[in-house]
């Protein structure tokens, strides 16, 4: 049986997903079955679970295959530079590793998409273009970014099939939890401006291994795991698959304390 975008809507509203809401979904494609109109029919069912006055977000990345070519101080080898695409918010794509989800939103009418390079965001609906306005390209998971505002408005996780440790929004927590030793990483990273490319370095902690040392590989799973336990979040099925729908302020800041009382 074809699975229809008003099957999935009723779904999302099953587990808490409601008018007004903003929502960063992690959707693992393959998890939800069969779509009548394949990966679109889930952007359009999250849209209508958080109509009216709902906002839709998606952590994309961007694709960028250079990084392969980054020497040990975060550089470009200087033959390499004039061959790699720079990073544009309206058409890079979005990193083939989250899926196909981010980029079928990002490529979605109307939707927006925030200036940061790696801490990219894309979101659609009704304050999609507050999410993503002005937000800092160093540190682009930390104060102000789609991050940040997300627990401001008071918004919610749904992992969609989506393993609950590629939860994005611990990103942010770790930005915030007080922790000595937070691993920095620097890189070179190409931008499309109006008068052609324009390299520019851009710092952050890194978030292609946990934060510090002493935490396992996979801590954020457990970090969600814990957060489950004491009862936090709804669980169900969204189409096929396992889902999860939590509340990002209280998820966050259970992250933090939890980051917090591990790591010093």
């Amino acid at each position: 049986m074809l699975i229809t975008r008003a099957d999935l809507t009723a779904d999302l509203r099953g587990l808490g997903l409601g008018p007004g809401d903003a929502v960063l979904a992690h959707g693992a494609l393959g998890a939800v079955g069969d779509m009548i109109d394949g990966p679109d029919t889930i952007v359009g069912a999250l849209l209508d679970a958080v109509s009216p006055g709902g906002t839709v977000l998606a952590y994309t990345d961007w694709n960028a295959p250079y990084v392969a070519l980054l020497d040990e101080e975060g550089r470009v080898p200087e033959d390499w530079r004039e061959h790699v695409p720079p990073f544009d918010p309206a058409t890079s794509r979005a990193i083939r590793e989250n899926g196909a989800f981010p980029e079928f939103l990002r490529t979605t009418p109307g939707a927006h998409r925030s200036r940061s390079a790696g801490a990219s965001f894309a979101a659609i609906g009704a304050h999609a273009e507050w999410f993503t306005a002005d937000t800092p390209i160093d540190y682009g998971y930390g104060p102000g970014s789609p991050l940040a505002r997300l627990v401001e408005v008071g918004g919610k996780v749904a992992m969609l099939g989506a393993p609950w440790d590629t939860m994005t929004l611990l990103h942010h927590a770790e930005h915030l939890a007080d922790l000595p030793g937070k691993r920095v990483v620097r890189v070179e990273v190409p931008f499309r401006t109006a008068g052609g490319t324009a390299w520019r370095w851009v710092e952050e902690f890194d978030t292609s291994d946990p934060v510090v040392e002493g935490f396992d590989e996979d801590y954020f799973l457990t970090v969600v795991e814990d957060f489950v336990a004491t009862g936090e979040g709804k669980q169900g099925r969204v189409g096929r698959a396992p889902s999860l729908v939590v509340d990002a302020a209280p998820m966050c800041a259970f992250a933090v304390a939890w980051m917090e009382a591990r790591g010093r």
